[in-house]
């Protein structure tokens, strides 16, 4: 070894001894120091970061390390690290988020199908119907003493198709009394109360729409004044058809059956008011068919199509319901007792088609229906030129207004 080898290294311009080699090995791993470029390769040099530090097995005892250590990159671009500064181990990048989902949509709160409904117990049910039947009553009891006022100038007018098919008859317009106790119970009891149920009509349905009404949607209860209007109106428009119509025709066809042998007829005011209760009320009922049909296709018991498909049926039905309540055998009066509620029939369906067009949002088809109502003004008017010109009727300014 040559003496030059052995010679001191100059002190440090600071006046530090110069640093042992050994004890520059001796170094905390994990510290680097600029290296000068002509110094030879270090053997014992600290691992690069990408590389396990701790693994000596995988290298043979002095290799040298890569001089060029490796680049770091960020993002697109390689950022060679500076001489002599320090490296450390980079943590690991965080993780992308995960790319935002699509927001889910809320589905659309469907209308509450108890919206505006009232919750109420069995005793509560209870309680309301004697609320309504009490006020009903009430309303009834008014009308009542409304009558008994009126009283002879109603029986007036209910005695007056008697009196008028007796006089057809040639016979005096009288009504017998056949117990003492029969005018008092018919024209002060029977009388103002029948009376008083037309007139009441329309405050009874009050209270029993008012008594259902909880029971309905909030937007069904919007009918309630087309239902008390609709129903009190045929109600008393069937009460004055059987009356004007209906009741005369079978009266004078029943009390002219003995006429051509000997039979004199001799009736009691009980038989006449019995008879005449049972055509007007029944009437009056069969007049609220377009109701109940309109109600059947609200609540979606019935359809335009059903009623119109099983329509056979319900001509037999009216039929035979007004063979029950016709007071005569004969087809002449049970046909002026069923054509008006065949009639009805047809204009509930119509009423149940113009609900379902409205709950669909469709239009009327005003060119089919006005071209139907053409074609039938055009069959009554030829009708009546046939019946005018070759028959010999005319008109006349009462029921029933054609005669020959």
């Amino acid at each position: 070894m040559s003496s030059d080898e052995h010679k001191e290294a100059p002190a440090s311009p600071g006046g530090e001894s110069p640093v042992d080699e050994h004890k520059q090995d001796t170094q905390p791993a994990g510290e680097t120091h600029p290296v000068s470029p002509d110094a030879p390769p270090r053997t014992d040099d600290v691992y690069p970061y990408n590389e396990d530090p701790y693994n000596y097995a995988d290298r043979e005892y002095g290799q040298p390390v890569p001089a060029t250590p490796p680049t770091t990159t960020l993002g697109s671009a390689h950022v060679p690290p500076q001489a002599g500064a320090l490296q450390t181990i980079p943590s690991a990048p965080p993780a992308p988020p995960p790319p935002p989902s699509k927001p889910v949509a809320e589905p659309e709160p469907e209308e509450d199908e108890d919206d505006g409904m009232l919750r109420m117990s069995f005793l509560e049910h209870l309680e309301e119907l004697r609320s309504r039947l009490i006020r009903a009553l009430a309303g009834f009891g008014v009308a009542f003493l409304l009558c008994l006022t009126f009283t002879e100038k109603l029986w007036v007018i209910v005695q007056t198709p008697a009196a008028e098919a007796l006089t057809s008859l040639g016979l005096p317009p009288n009504l017998v009394i056949l117990t003492p106790m029969e005018g008092f119970n018919v024209i002060w009891l029977k009388l103002p109360v029948l009376i008083s149920i037309f007139i009441a009509s329309p405050w009874i349905l009050y209270q029993v729409w008012a008594f259902i009404a909880p029971g309905l949607y909030s937007k069904e209860r919007r009918w309630a004044i087309p239902f008390i209007v609709s129903s009190a109106g045929l109600f008393i428009s069937g009460g004055l058809f059987a009356y004007f119509v209906a009741f005369r025709f079978g009266l004078t066809f029943l009390l002219g059956i003995g006429r051509g042998i000997g039979v004199v007829p001799l009736v009691s005011i009980s038989e006449y008011f019995d008879l005449f209760v049972n055509v007007i009320l029944g009437i009056a009922l069969v007049f609220e068919l377009p109701v109940l049909i309109f109600f059947l296709t609200l609540l979606r018991i019935a359809s335009p199509r059903f009623l119109l498909s099983h329509s056979r049926y319900a001509i037999l039905g009216i039929v035979i319901l007004a063979a029950i309540i016709t007071p005569t055998p004969d087809v002449f009066n049970l046909t002026i007792f069923a054509a008006p509620m065949i009639g009805l029939y047809f204009v509930g369906l119509l009423a149940s088609y113009l609900l379902v067009l409205h709950r669909e949002n469709k239009r009327l088809p005003w060119g089919i229906i006005l071209s139907v109502l053409f074609g039938i003004m055009l069959l009554v008017a030829a009708c009546l030129f046939i019946a005018i010109t070759r028959y010999g009727f005319h008109f006349l300014n009462q029921w029933p207004f054609l005669v020959r």
